[in-house]
């Protein structure tokens, strides 16, 4: 089985994403989206994004990796009956069922990021987006203080190394990495741009409840823990990420949990 594709299916990311839904929402409302834009939402998980730009009347298809998120995906656009939004299963990296020329938009928020092969998933992107479309990509940021890099950060320090040749999905938070995998797609430096922005994860929980619904339901938290019960240091990375999450909250609720994480916008302009 494709590792990527295990990854994601591993867990429920559905709990973690409930939580990503009103940035989302924001995220999305900020794209110029009109009614019957032609979207591809890559990476789109059960659709954070892909509902909101459908909302706005654009004809959007989502593209996942993980068959337990394209079911979820299109359950929560039926349950809206949201006919303009389809969800099918595809890898970043090989699109080949897809034509080119084909989408006005192509959005990817932390999801394309996690596809191996970046200068294929890059071709890809740039491929399937008519001449004058727009690519924007949210990328996390390697060693950001913030917390998806902070978490990702501590679960590599329990988990066994990658295998070689290995490129880590945080290298797409890097601006001049970016440029040089756009650039092996045709793509001028000139015609991208870069902004920080912020994300914020919302729970109706504590720190630690929402440290739990990770451990439990999202991937590369998953692996860390087995790899560190083996070790007989899985409540030293529960303490971790406990103290991680809990001196980034900022929710004025002691009893729940608001944590803003920064990311690297990418604009591409075709």
């Amino acid at each position: 089985m494709n590792p990527n594709k295990a990854l994601w299916e591993k867990g429920d990311f559905t709990h973690i994403a409930k939580g990503m839904q009103e940035s989302g929402e924001l995220l999305v409302n900020g794209l110029g989206i009109i009614k019957g834009l032609k979207v591809l939402d890559l990476g789109c998980g059960d659709g954070t994004t892909a509902l909101p730009e459908a909302r706005l009347g654009a004809d959007v298809l989502g593209v996942d990796i993980a068959s337990n998120l394209i079911e979820a995906g299109r359950k929560r656009a039926e349950d809206e009956g949201l006919t303009n939004c389809r969800f099918q299963e595809g890898d970043a990296s090989n699109l080949h069922e897809l034509n080119d020329n084909t989408f006005d938009l192509v959005v990817s928020i932390f999801g394309a990021m996690f596809a191996p092969k970046p200068f294929e998933v890059a071709k890809e992107m740039v491929r399937v987006t008519r001449p004058g479309g727009r690519i924007i990509m949210g990328n996390w940021i390697p060693n950001d203080p913030t917390l998806v890099a902070q978490i990702l950060k501590i679960s590599s320090t329990y988990s066994p190394p990658p295998p070689e040749g290995f490129i880590s999905p945080m290298t797409w938070g890097i601006e001049s990495n970016v440029v040089e995998r756009f650039a092996g797609a045709g793509v001028s430096k000139e015609k991208i741009s870069f902004i920080r922005d912020t994300y914020t994860f919302n729970s109706p929980g504590t720190p630690s409840e929402l440290v739990a619904e990770f451990r439990k339901y999202y991937g590369p938290t998953m692996n860390a823990f087995e790899a560190a019960e083996k070790n007989g240091r899985a409540t030293d990375l529960q303490k971790e990420l406990e103290v991680l999450f809990t001196s980034q909250n900022k929710s004025s609720n002691k009893d729940a949990t608001s944590i803003p994480a920064t990311f690297l916008r990418v604009t591409v302009a075709l």
